[in-house]
């Protein structure tokens, strides 16, 4: 089956598209995705065909799409991933998060990361007590397993839980890559969507020290005026 469903992505491919994602991408020499290949399929596709195949894959058939070339098929084998783990017991759950951690450096983008690392490394750090493996991705040095560390708290924020985001986001308010400034803001956005107070509090504490661009990202729901006093700071 894996065939199948390699050949089915392989089959929709558009250069045009291909073309405008090599750009959106940041692709280019010494850009973050350097030398990545696109197909130029949508990712409405791509999570049509992981439903389609996920339940006739097997972790080593992933493994395998996520050595791939092209974006597309490592997308869909973590679209599949997910998939998977949503639908496994504890064994299979604690079976796919092993294997996205030790895969992790083919989660190498950051709509990878974002559609993938939530829903598995998020989930079971959560429920199955494993928060200090995120903040050893933290200190990894390594780009897309830092930006799983942060975007894994998403799934903490959903249920409440914003220690484990605030605490990262300190630790990443030295780092100088903008996908991480902006991961960061984007986790303290969400969190103040649960307590606002909290997120204030942790902005009062730390905008000396705060990006510009995580800092914008993180007061983009306050309102205008708010918005003004917390730029006028930096």
């Amino acid at each position: 089956m894996k065939n199948d469903f390699l050949a089915e992505i392989l089959s929709l491919k558009n250069d045009a598209k291909a073309k405008n994602s090599l750009r959106f991408y940041k692709t280019g020499k010494g850009e973050y995705a350097e030398g990545d290949i696109f197909l130029g399929i949508s990712y409405p596709q791509n999570r049509l065909l992981a439903k389609k195949y996920y339940k006739d894959v097997s972790l080593a058939d992933l493994r395998n799409m996520l050595a791939s070339k092209y974006h597309e098929v490592r997308a869909c084998a973590l679209l599949a991933l997910v998939l998977q783990y949503q639908c496994g017991d504890e064994r299979v759950k604690t079976e796919i998060y092993k294997f996205y951690l030790d895969n992790a450096e083919r989660v190498n983008n950051w709509d990878l990361v974002d559609t993938s690392a939530p829903y598995i490394s998020g989930d079971y750090a959560y429920n199955f007590d494993k928060s200090d493996d995120l903040r050893k991705l933290s200190t990894s040095g390594h780009l897309w397993k830092e930006r799983i560390s942060i975007v894994s708290t998403l799934y903490y924020i959903k249920h409440g839980s914003l220690d484990l985001t605030f605490e990262l986001c300190k630790y990443f308010l030295g780092h100088r890559h903008d996908l991480i400034q902006k991961a960061s803001g984007w986790m303290l956005r969400e969190a103040g969507k649960k307590d606002v107070k909290a997120l204030e509090f942790f902005l009062d504490e730390n905008i000396s020290n705060m990006p510009r661009t995580t800092l914008r990202y993180a007061i983009e729901r306050f309102p205008e005026p708010k918005r003004k006093e917390y730029l006028l700071k930096k």
